[in-house]
């Protein structure tokens, strides 16, 4: 999980995260929310695949990103139990 922490220390990554809470997104559609380029956006998804907070889909040449809800329910655990 300490990748998932680092990643989540990023403003950027977080606004993706709370953007995906509502319904899967293309790559597009999650670069046209920010005043970033899409190859920023692209490292931020990565970052966020890569510690396994979003999955991703490929449907012909379109990558759909979602979050991947049982790790984000595993971070929640962790830090309750710090309260």
């Amino acid at each position: 999980m300490k990748n998932a922490w680092g990643a989540l220390a990023d403003d950027t990554r977080r606004a993706i995260l709370f953007l995906l809470k509502n319904r899967p997104h293309t790559a597009g559609e999650i670069s046209d929310q920010f005043s970033l380029s899409p190859a920023t956006v692209s490292h931020h998804l990565a970052v966020l695949k890569g510690c396994g907070l979003v999955k991703c889909e490929r449907r012909a040449q379109t990558l759909i990103y979602s979050l991947e809800r049982e790790k984000l329910r595993a971070l929640s655990k962790e830090l309750a139990r710090l309260y």
